[in-house]
């Protein structure tokens, strides 16, 4: 089965972040104020399935759309993975960059070291950064944060 890719509509970026954490391909729609018309073409274009909270969005021939009902984001992220049969996989977390959606690459521990804060620079981690905006990331407590998160949520069971 293909890997989905995703479209999130401006009332979903929260979701659309929590996706790309699990290592999800999920583009963001924005607040930019471009018509749903827009979105939709854009999620065909790129094989994406448009997740929208908005009800008022006809149905187009070809596109995968799912309406996103509940209100709070732990809820939305379980209501689409369920929907979708999907089950997160704990060696893709933090594996696609936050703010540009892009695949990480991994950096070298002597090169990512001048690249990172001096308190960083102690961790016993690996390095990735962003091919696009050459942001760097690491593992640390934001990352224990997540799984814990996602563990009280119900996404995974603990020690998964």
């Amino acid at each position: 089965m293909e890997e989905p890719r995703f479209l999130a509509d401006s009332m979903l970026g929260k979701l659309a972040r929590w996706l790309i954490i699990l290592g999800y391909d999920a583009a963001y729609g924005g607040s930019d104020g471009r018509p749903d018309s827009a979105l939709q073409e854009q999620a065909q274009r790129e094989g994406r399935i448009l997740l929208t909270r908005d009800t008022r969005i006809p149905e187009v021939a070809g596109l995968r759309m799912v309406l996103v009902r509940p209100a709070r984001f732990e809820d939305q992220l379980r209501f689409v993975l369920k929907k979708l049969g999907l089950a997160p996989d704990r060696q893709r977390l933090f594996t696609r960059c936050t703010y540009c959606n892009r695949p990480l690459e991994s950096v070298p521990r002597e090169e990512a070291l001048a690249l990172v804060p001096p308190l960083v620079r102690e961790l016993r981690t690996e390095f990735w950064r962003c091919g696009k905006c050459r942001r760097m990331y690491w593992e640390g407590t934001h990352t224990a944060r997540a799984v814990e998160k996602l563990e009280r949520w119900g996404i995974w069971a603990a020690g998964r």
